[in-house]
Order: C-alpha cells, then sequence, then structure tokens
C-alpha cells in the first residue's frame, strides 16, 4: 500500500460550511480527538479538527446486541463473528479550522464545503507545523457550539499540534497567552484548558 493510501482514514458522508463527517475504511480507526485532518486538493485543502467519533450499526434504528458472553477475549468475538466488521460502521466529525488559499493555509472558513466522497486523510508533521504557525484557528475552535464540551476538543487539538512544533513546551506557553487574550474575564475557563494541556 503506498503513502498516498495509507494516510487515507475515510470518506466525507456529511457535510456544511463549519464541519464534516467521515467513515471510516476501517472499523474503529477512528483519528484520537482533537488530530488535525484533511480534506480536499490543492487550494481546496479543508483542515479541521476532530471532535467527535461514533461506531455504530449500519442499519439506523438497530443497535448492536452483546456476544460475548462465553468469549475469552474481544478479539474472539469478531474471530467466531466476522460478518460484525460488515455490520458496523465508525466514523468521525470534523470542526473546520482553515483552508488552503493563495499558496498558503487560511484560518478562517472556507468559501464552499468540503465534497462528499472526498478523502479524510491524516495530515503530516511538516502540514501540522504549518498550519500552526499561527493561532488564528483558535477562536473558531473555543467559540464554537459543539455536541461535546469545546474545551475538551480544543485542549486535545493544542496538545496534537504541540508534538509536531520544534519546541513542544514554547508553543503550548504561546497558546496560553493567546488563549488569554480569546477568554477575557473567563479565567475558570481558561484554567480548565491550560490545565489539561499540561502547561
Amino acid at each position: 500500500m503506498d503513502n498516498l493510501s495509507t494516510s487515507r482514514i475515510g470518506e466525507v458522508i456529511d457535510t456544511s460550511t463549519t464541519d464534516f463527517t467521515a467513515q471510516c475504511y476501517q472499523l474503529y480507526n477512528t483519528p484520537a480527538l482533537g488530530a488535525l485532518v484533511k480534506t480536499g486538493e490543492g487550494e481546496n485543502t479543508i483542515y479541521a479538527a476532530v471532535y467527535h467519533a461514533t461506531t455504530s450499526s449500519i442499519e439506523t434504528g438497530r443497535k448492536p446486541i452483546a456476544r460475548g458472553q462465553d468469549a475469552v477475549s474481544e478479539e474472539a468475538i469478531y474471530a467466531q463473528s466476522p460478518q460484525l466488521s460488515k455490520l458496523l460502521r465508525s466514523e468521525f466529525s470534523c470542526l473546520i479550522l482553515g483552508h488552503r488559499g493563495q499558496g498558503q493555509i487560511l484560518h478562517y472558513l472556507p468559501p464552499r464545503p468540503a465534497h462528499i466522497h472526498s478523502f479524510a486523510e491524516s495530515c503530516t508533521p511538516e502540514e501540522t507545523a504549518e498550519f500552526c504557525k499561527s493561532f488564528g484557528f483558535l477562536n473558531i475552535l473555543v467559540n464554537s457550539e459543539l455536541p461535546v464540551p469545546p474545551d475538551e476538543v480544543t485542549a486535545a487539538c493544542l496538545r496534537h499540534l504541540s508534538a509536531a512544533a520544534p519546541d513542544k513546551q514554547a508553543f503550548l506557553v504561546k497558546a496560553g497567552k493567546e488563549l488569554a487574550k480569546l477568554l477575557p474575564g473567563q479565567y475558570q475557563r481558561l484554567k480548565v484548558i491550560l490545565e489539561r494541556i499540561q502547561l
């Protein structure tokens, strides 16, 4: 399998101006909370942070049933019922934080949503480092209305981005200062995020 195909995690199945949902090619192969992913190509590349993931039945309204009472391990359940991997699906939803345009990464919403069936891919360390050269994306993160606490997503995203920074500690200190500007008078909220990025 070449590098192009190994970076593909899934395929966009639902899309809007602010976010998109992708279905994984492999069951349970969702990116981590806060991970930076991309979809599209060239000047149409969209960058987003994972904020939610689910695994459920492919049939709407039908829930999986417990099967492992006598199984020795979780793997044994799937070995005894190999059809399960075809009856379940893993999906992840991503908050759009920016896009590529004018030859650079812009930290605001793209002019158009992602395309259905476009590939969702992991960002390389180089792309991640380029993305976080500035902190313009933080405004979208801290002000988004999500089905999960935005502060948890913000902290998770910063932890992932810091791994690609030349100096992780310096990156997190700078991120903390930017958050302080974005959250004036919200000391408790700022404190929670800073604790979770382990400054």
